[in-house]
């Protein structure tokens, strides 16, 4: 099969672990590349567009605080987490 070249820029972490993962097997890199992005491929082909989630998520200034305050102060569960999460609590243990 005729094939060509594609450039991409990667982040050296990912380069490192290419090169590693080429070292240990013995494939070659274009091999890994082209494997790697098919199967991608494959499975936005597959799967419907909203079972996508987005490697990268881009939020506001207004948004990106909304989440630095739910990470930094979490509000208290809601009855309803309480009991979605109660299957977790040791059955020994007193009721609460």
């Amino acid at each position: 099969m005729p094939t060509t070249q594609v450039s991409a820029h990667i982040s050296e972490e990912t380069k490192a672990r290419l090169e590693r993962f080429v070292r240990r097997t013995g494939q070659t890199r274009g091999r890994v590349i082209e494997d790697a992005l098919l199967q991608h491929l494959q499975a936005l082909d597959e799967l419907p567009a909203e079972a996508l989630v987005p490697a990268r998520i881009v939020l506001s200034a207004q948004s990106a605080a909304r989440v630095r305050q739910m990470i930094t102060r979490p509000p208290e569960p809601t009855a309803d987490m309480k009991r979605l999460f109660d299957d977790r609590r040791d059955p020994a243990a007193p009721a609460r």
